[in-house]
């Protein structure tokens, strides 16, 4: 806290008090993880039916592993294990040549694709209606997630998209759902620029108010299944 300049309202002398940028990011910080802790434990808990019947579908569909862990880069440059339910077939790496040259070029500029063949089918329901990401509240009681924030990125995309500011952006930690999935997902990529510019929006502008209308928006987007393909 820092004190601020006196002054005299109605012939009193009164004293106000300002807060400094750093107070208020500490005091951010704090409530935002212990709201991640308390928000996530509650849904693991509530959602542990419907993950276990996800996990056994996701296993008659394509026996094999249930869980499919990749690594991404957290705040500051930390790498972790992303957890989601196994969406592709086991055998996913060697079925590259499924591809057609437009859906490669995609992936390789993307790090998506539309329509992927190596999708399951019970992995197609889990990504439209984004069912494969709730393993992710692991990631979030760990520390290494929060809620909301910029999207967990592989180093391949850092070095391509935010090679100027990706001190900037791994100055948070990332989320399982943010301002880029929430309002444009779909319709901002990184060619058009447009996917960087929200990402690095939500960075310099982040706050409780800013967090809390991307948990409302993410839930209508994926009630209207305007979520992950």
């Amino acid at each position: 806290m820092i004190a601020g300049n006196k002054t005299t309202v109605n012939g009193s002398m009164n004293c106000y008090v300002q807060e400094s940028p750093s107070v208020k990011r500490r005091c951010y910080a704090f409530v935002k993880r212990a709201f991640d802790i308390v928000a996530s434990a509650a849904a693991l808990i509530i959602l542990s039916p419907i993950m276990l019947i996800a996990a056994i579908l996701v296993y008659v569909d394509d026996p094999g592993k249930v869980f499919y862990g990749h690594v991404r880069i957290g705040k500051n440059g930390k790498p972790f294990k992303m957890w989601k339910f196994r969406s592709m077939y086991m055998n996913a790496d060697k079925m590259i040549d499924l591809l057609t040259p437009e859906q490669a070029k995609q992936y390789y500029t993307e790090f998506k694709i539309d329509n992927d063949p190596r999708i399951t089918k019970i992995g197609n329901f889990l990504r439209k209606t984004s069912l494969d990401e709730l393993p992710q509240l692991f990631n979030v009681l760990c520390n290494d997630m929060s809620l909301v924030g910029p999207r967990p990125l592989i180093e391949s995309e850092i070095q391509t998209y935010y090679d100027d500011t990706h001190d900037v952006l791994l100055a948070v930690k990332p989320g399982v759902t943010g301002y880029w999935q929430a309002y444009a997902r779909n319709n901002a990529t990184y060619q058009s620029g447009e996917r960087q510019k929200m990402e690095m929006y939500y960075v310099r502008n982040a706050s409780l108010w800013l967090d809390i209308k991307i948990l409302f928006k993410t839930v209508e987007s994926v009630l209207k299944k305007s979520g992950a393909q």
